[in-house]
């Protein structure tokens, strides 16, 4: 559990969640990040619902109180007249952990051993939800048990509103990602496209199984035998589509629910506004790329799968058709050999001396006559 209080210029972090019950504790020009895993959301509820009745004046239904505590759900949005929930599902490993190379990667000396076996990207393949209920002045996620996306993104938000030698908060202008967000929809945002950069990230190492796999499959001289995992890899890029649709399609109804509220009067108000419509459109953005290129990799495995096949017919009609002209060239000489065979008692050249030479010598002209004229038409010419 970590719960964090953040104003525009500072982040304070605080321990327990029974202090904030008390009217007054947050301050009036700040907003809460209460951060849980769902055995800590299950267990202190009665708080959690304590600090949205005190500061929000409101307390979660029950029904999407089950929604976050659901290990299964598929990423969607739903929404009240006082708050909004979001379902979003991360990446994760068979372990429960964060894939690599979304910046949230274990340290190596506590990493589990990985099966063998197998392309082990392909195992990267699994997700988690992350659940989200945005208040005015409360953001509650509720993460797996791991939690390695809250503790990655608390890093980097604690490191932002760190003070400087001066003693000024450390806000870098110049940089997005590096200020404070303003207010819960914009840390949820954040927090969102940093688990879609996760995505972003497996595409790289999704698109190097792949391609070496491609490579076997078009060479044709290698005995491609991995037909198992290829028709894993096909599979899991099918789920990760679906896990992406479904992103996509939550963002899309949190978009358009943003749309449909009215426009703010106030100049600061209207300017926060664009800011989450900017930043939600850039996840959305984020997670079409992604989309996309699951899409291109998808095509690429099947277009590979055909041309293998298609190689192999080629290869297969190059030796029939070797064979077929070895089988044109001995038969004539089958043919002659077959009539100086035959059990008669007068057959022409077989009483002379060198009637076994003379029948030898047509034999090798007819060989070397029916060689030329199939290689002068490209029958025995090699493929390239």
């Amino acid at each position: 559990m970590r719960i964090f209080e953040i104003n525009r210029s500072q982040v304070s972090e605080h321990q327990a969640l029974a202090p904030l019950t008390v009217p007054g504790a947050c301050g009036a020009s700040g907003y809460l990040w209460i951060s849980l895993t769902r055995e800590e959301f299950r267990a202190s509820l009665p708080e959690v619902q304590q600090i949205l009745q005190t500061l929000c004046l409101t307390q979660l239904v029950d029904l999407h109180v089950a929604d976050l505590l659901n290990d299964q759900l598929p990423s969607h949005y739903d929404y009240t007249s006082q708050y909004d929930v979001l379902v979003f599902r991360r990446l994760a490993t068979a372990q429960g952990q964060t894939a690599p190379g979304n910046g949230n990667e274990m340290p190596p000396a506590s990493k589990p051993p990985q099966p063998r076996g197998g392309p082990p990207v392909l195992r990267r393949v699994d997700t988690r939800p992350v659940g989200f209920a945005v208040f005015d002045r409360v953001l509650l996620s509720v993460h797996p048990e791991d939690g390695a996306v809250r503790d990655a993104f608390a890093t980097r938000l604690l490191a932002a509103a760190s003070p400087d030698d001066r003693g000024a908060p450390a806000l870098d202008v110049r940089a997005t990602s590096a200020r404070l967000p303003t207010s819960p929809s914009d840390l949820m945002l954040r927090v969102i496209n940093q688990i879609v950069d996760g995505y972003l990230d497996l595409r790289r190492e999704l698109t190097k199984q792949l391609d070496h796999w491609q490579t076997e499959l078009i060479d044709p001289r290698s005995r491609f035998t991995n037909w198992g995992a290829l028709m894993e890899a096909r599979q899991s890029l099918h789920h990760l589509d679906e896990i992406c649709e479904d992103q996509r399609a939550a963002m899309q109804d949190w978009i358009d629910s943003l749309e449909t509220l009215p426009m703010p009067k106030g100049e600061a108000e209207l300017r926060e506004r664009e800011l989450i419509m900017i930043r939600s459109r850039d996840v959305l953005e984020h997670i079409e790329r992604v989309v996309h290129h699951v899409h291109r990799l998808e095509q690429n495995a099947e277009t590979a799968v055909q041309m293998h096949f298609s190689v192999q017919g080629h290869r297969a009609n190059d030796i029939m058709r070797v064979l077929t002209v070895l089988t044109a060239v001995f038969l004539p000489l089958n043919l002659i050999a077959g009539i100086f065979g035959m059990n008669f008692e007068f057959i022409p050249l077989v009483h002379k001396a060198d009637g076994f030479w003379i029948a030898m010598t047509s034999m090798l002209v007819i060989a070397v006559t029916l060689v030329l004229i199939f290689w002068r038409k490209r029958y025995l010419a090699r493929t390239r």
